[in-house]
């Protein structure tokens, strides 16, 4: 039988216990892998083991599929109405609304990501800090997760086709049905189950407690066994086999743009799969000398990829430094109030970014700030500053993900349009003006599926979110996400044609 893992946790933002089934949830139930094998759950903040997790192989995602399959024929899919669906959808947001400080909690011990930022976005979005500490962050709206959960449950009795019309003697509609049965290797949850499909998903092999514990919540709330398994596991493993699988319909994931390009062929080479990706950016940032230095800064302090104007460049660079150092400064405990900054999510990430780092380095771009760890212990890196690059450079044109930025200056609007799309990605971009008109101009000429101005990274539930180029395939959110997961069927109906 399957083990289980309790965590203690006596921490400023939460105290309490959180008890984890460790292992495979297949047909509404927790079950052992068949072959015996494990995963080490790592503490990013310490570099600590946390605990072991079930892994999983080809051999369980077969039993997954079938689970989800049979679901899906017998009490899912088209044989559950759309509002029943929705009023399970309406539960399960209420379970996790109930468990909200645990499950940020377990992501925060998981991931390292400040407390404060989980509470008020990662748990709520189920997608890093604002500086906020957690009893600023109990005050915020931290819808999120919960906001996505109730939105698609709102849409899951309004899956419409249409009529078409042709003339009197024939009746032609269309209906949206879902595919099937779905793999996840990613939280799109909401919009697929709201839609009839049936679920194997795949959690990250580094962070799978909050999954592991969203299970739970998925039984209580009454789900029929079967329409949402969890198979841990490698990508190379459990990851392949999704993507090859023959009975899964379709494919959804967020990752990297090398990974996405492995579903792809995978999926070419099987069942021809349906598959939604959600890839790599290097989101630009452009700052016009109109725009309002301290808000742009405050916005852009995230940023990998800073444009700034040449009347600003010197004013912004200095605001810029001083908040990413104050940034650095503190970090440290996720759980922390004083926390601004964390760890990179393992130590193979650790040594890509400082790996990238060495290169900007030995291209010859300047180190304006940081280029070194933070500590002895735990996975962190000091924010760093860039800048003398030129647009050859690794960490100019590639992804870096982690707290590594560029900042570049530029003189007119036509040079930093090409600047900002010389990318192969198209993930986002960020815009600072005060200039209306040059605002939705620079706005519809940049190449990326989406475009904040004046902020950044302010997702709505209801608008879509996906990437041009090699940013990805396919929307997520919104109304556009029913598209992502149904497919449209054509009826003919002859009522008055004659041979």
């Amino acid at each position: 039988m399957p083990g289980t893992f309790t965590y203690t946790f006596d921490t400023p933002a939460f105290k309490g216990k959180s008890t984890i089934n460790t292992g495979l949830f297949i047909g509404g139930q927790w079950v052992d892998p068949v072959e015996s094998q494990f995963i080490e759950v790592v503490n990013p903040a310490t570099g600590k083991p946390i605990t072991k997790v079930a892994g999983g192989s080809k051999a369980d995602v077969d039993k997954a599929v079938e689970a989800a399959k049979k679901a899906y024929k017998t009490t899912w899919g088209l044989k559950t109405p759309g509002r029943d669906r929705g009023r399970l959808l309406s539960k399960l947001a209420d379970l996790l609304e109930e468990n909200l400080d645990e499950f940020a909690s377990l992501e925060s011990l998981n991931t390292g990501m400040e407390f404060c930022y989980i509470y008020h976005y990662k748990i709520s979005y189920l997608t890093g800090c604002t500086g906020k500490v957690y009893t600023n962050a109990r005050n915020i709206d931290i819808g999120g997760a919960i906001q996505v959960f109730r939105y698609y449950a709102g849409w899951a009795d309004k899956i419409e086709g249409k009529t078409v019309e042709t003339d009197e003697n024939k009746l032609a509609y269309t209906r949206n049905e879902p595919y099937g049965v779905v793999a996840m290797l990613s939280w799109k949850v909401a919009p697929a189950i709201a839609t009839g499909n049936t679920i194997v998903l795949k959690p990250s092999e580094i962070t799978p407690l909050t999954a592991l514990r969203f299970a739970e919540l998925v039984n209580k709330a009454g789900f029929p066994p079967g329409v949402i398994n969890i198979v841990n596991g490698y990508g190379n493993t459990v990851g392949q086999a999704i993507s090859e699988h023959p009975k899964i319909e379709k494919v959804a994931f967020t990752g990297s743009t090398l990974t996405g390009r492995t579903i792809l062929k995978a999926a070419a080479e099987s069942n021809l799969k349906d598959v939604t990706l959600e890839l790599g950016g290097k989101s630009p940032t452009i700052v016009f000398d109109d725009a309002n230095i301290e808000q742009a800064m405050k916005w852009a302090v995230g940023g990998i990829l800073i444009f700034v104007q040449e009347g600003v460049y010197d004013k912004f660079l200095e605001q810029f430094t001083a908040a990413a150092k104050f940034m650095g400064d503190s970090a440290g405990d996720p759980f922390a109030p004083s926390t601004m900054h964390g760890p990179q999510i393992s130590q193979t990430q650790f040594d890509r970014v400082m790996a990238y780092i060495d290169s900007g380095k030995k291209d010859g771009a300047k180190v304006h700030l940081g280029g070194v760890r933070h500590g002895d212990q735990g996975y962190f890196i000091k924010p760093t500053v860039f800048t003398g690059v030129r647009s050859d450079m690794k960490i100019v044109r590639e992804e870096i993900f982690g707290p590594v930025g560029v900042i570049i200056k530029f003189k007119t609007e036509e040079e930093v349009i090409e600047l900002a799309n010389d990318t192969v990605y198209g993930l986002a971009s960020h815009i600072f003006t005060e200039n209306t008109s040059r605002a939705i101009r620079i706005a519809h000429s940049i190449e990326s599926g989406s475009v904040w101005v004046n902020c950044a990274n302010t997702f709505e539930v209801g608008l879509p979110f996906g990437g041009y180029k090699q940013s990805g395939v396919g929307r997520e959110l919104g109304e556009w996400a029913l598209k992502t997961y149904t497919q449209v069927k054509a009826v003919h109906i002859n009522i008055g044609l004659k041979l």
